[in-house]
C-alpha cells in the first residue's frame, strides 16, 4: 500500500502548528538547500522530474532555471493557491492542515530562483486557509525560518498572504499577477513570459501550492525517490480529489499514474446506491470526460493528452447512470461564462451564447441544427481567445458532445430527457 507523502500529517491533531510539523520531520529540507548552490538544487528538481501539480504539467525545474542569475534583479515567487476549478480542493487540505510544507517549499524555492520575497495569492473563500497560513507564516518568522539571515545564512525571505476575490480567471499566471499589482484580475499578453517580465515587471516563477509541497520532501529523500514513484515521464505522488456520485469521495494521494478504475472503484468505492458508471471528469470541469471504455487509462499527463483531455488539477468528477449530459454541459458552460473576464471576444461572446444554446435544449426548446451550431460555435472559440479559459471551457464541451452525442439530439428531437 502506497503511504502518503503530501498529506500524512493531516489527520494529526494540531498538524498546522509548527511544532507539529517539527516533530514530524519539517524544516529539515531548508537548512539542506541553504548548503547547496542554487545551480545544484534546481538540477536536483530537474532530475526529480516533478511537474506543475497545478495543471499544465510543466517541468518544475525547467521553468526555475528561466529565471535570470543577475543578483541586482529583484525576483519573485507566486505560490498559486487560488483554486477555483470546480471539482478541486487538493491545496486548500495542505492550506489548512500542513501549511508549513508550502512555506518550507517556498523558501526553498525562493532561495533557488534567487528571489527575496513569495507572494501566496490565495481564494477570497479559504477564509480559514488565508488565517493558518497567516498563523504559519508568523510562527516561521519567530523560529528563524523567514526573515533575515535565515539559518543563520545570508539568505533573506520574506512571505506575504494575499487574498482574492473569488474570480476563476485569477487562477490564470498573469491575471493573479495583476490582481496582486492592485489591478483588474485579466489575463497578460505573452510574450513577454512572467519569468522575464512578471510581478512588479520583475522575473517571476509561479507555481501551484500541491507543486511547492513536493519540495522539502525531493530535498529531505531525494530526486531518484520521487523519479521512481510512477511512470518515468510524469513521476511521483499525486493528491486526487474525488467527488460525485461514489461512496467514499474525498481526498486520495496515490502514485502518479494510477488507474482511473482503481481512484473510482478500489479507493472511493465505487459508484454508491448500485448505479452503473456512465463518466468521469478526470481533472476539473475543464477536462474533457471519459466513459467506460477509458477507465483502465493512467491518470498522469501524457496517458491523459492521448486520450483527448488533461490530468489538470485531478479533481475526479464522477457521474452515474442517472447524469443528464446535456444538463451537465449546460451547468459547466454557465460556470464558465460567468467567469469569462470580458477581454476578448470569442470568449465572452461564445460562452454566453453556447450556455443560451444548451439552456433552450435542457428546457425542451431546442431546434434542429443546435447540435451542430454547439459545434460550430466550439470551432470558433477554441484557440482564438487570449487566455485558456474560453480553451478549457470548448475542451469540456467537446467531450461532452463527442462521447454522447445522442442524448443532445434525443433532446432536441424528443424535447426531454433521455435517461
Amino acid at each position: 500500500m502506497f503511504e502518503p507523502v503530501l498529506l500524512k500529517n493531516i489527520n494529526t491533531p494540531d498538524s498546522h502548528r509548527i511544532e507539529v510539523y517539527l516533530k514530524n520531520g519539517g524544516y529539515q529540507a531548508l537548512p539542506s538547500a541553504l548548503k547547496m548552490q542554487t545551480d545544484a538544487l534546481i538540477q536536483m528538481i530537474k532530475d526529480s522530474g516533478l511537474r506543475g501539480r497545478g495543471g499544465a504539467g510543466f517541468s518544475t525545474g525547467l521553468k526555475w532555471s528561466f529565471i535570470t542569475k543577475d543578483p541586482t534583479i529583484p525576483k519573485y515567487l507566486c505560490c498559486n493557491a487560488d483554486e477555483g476549478e470546480p471539482g478541486t480542493f487538493k491545496d486548500r487540505a495542505i492550506i489548512e492542515k500542513d501549511p508549513h510544507e508550502l512555506i518550507e517549499g517556498m523558501a526553498v524555492a525562493c532561495y533557488a530562483i534567487g528571489a527575496k520575497a513569495g507572494y501566496i495569492y490565495i481564494r477570497g473563500e479559504f477564509a480559514c486557509g488565508a488565517k493558518r497560513l497567516e498563523q504559519a507564516i508568523s510562527e516561521a518568522y519567530k523560529k528563524g525560518y523567514l526573515g533575515k539571515n535565515i539559518l543563520n545564512t545570508n539568505f533573506n525571505c520574506d512571505l506575504y498572504v494575499h487574498k482574492g476575490a473569488g474570480a476563476y480567471i485569477c487562477g490564470e499566471e498573469t491575471a493573479l499577477i495583476e490582481s496582486i499589482e492592485g489591478k483588474r484580475g485579466q489575463p497578460r499578453i505573452k510574450p513577454p513570459f512572467p519569468a522575464q517580465v512578471g510581478l512588479f515587471a520583475k522575473p517571476t516563477v509561479i507555481n501551484n501550492v500541491e507543486t511547492l509541497a513536493c519540495i522539502p520532501h525531493i530535498i529531505n529523500k531525494g530526486p531518484k525517490w520521487f523519479a521512481s514513484i510512477g511512470p518515468e515521464k510524469s513521476p511521483g505522488p499525486k493528491i486526487f480529489g474525488v467527488s460525485g456520485h461514489v461512496k467514499r469521495p474525498g481526498l486520495y494521494e496515490l502514485p502518479m499514474g494510477t488507474s482511473l478504475r482503481e481512484v473510482i472503484f478500489t479507493h472511493a468505492g465505487g459508484i454508491r446506491d448500485g448505479r452503473k458508471f456512465k463518466a468521469a471528469i478526470p481533472g476539473g470541469v475543464s477536462a474533457p470526460m471519459l466513459t467506460e471504455k477509458d477507465l483502465d487509462t493512467s491518470m498522469d499527463f501524457d496517458s491523459m493528452a492521448a486520450k483527448g483531455t488533461m490530468l489538470g488539477s485531478a479533481g475526479v468528477i464522477v457521474m452515474d447512470d442517472t447524469t443528464c449530459m446535456v444538463k451537465v454541459a449546460m451547468r459547466t458552460m454557465g460556470f464558465f461564462r460567468h467567469e469569462s473576464c470580458g477581454k476578448c471576444t470569442p470568449c465572452r461572446e461564445g460562452t454566453d451564447w453556447t450556455y443560451k444554446v444548451l439552456r433552450r435544449i435542457e428546457h425542451s426548446q431546442g431546434k434542429e441544427g443546435d447540435v451542430e451550431l454547439l459545434e460550430s460555435l466550439c470551432g470558433n472559440i477554441f484557440g482564438r481567445t487570449f487566455c485558456p479559459l474560453g480553451d478549457g471551457a470548448v475542451m469540456a464541451l467537446r467531450g461532452a458532445l463527442k462521447n454522447f452525442r445522442d442524448e443532445f439530439e434525443y433532446h432536441v428531437k424528443n424535447k426531454r430527457c433521455a435517461v
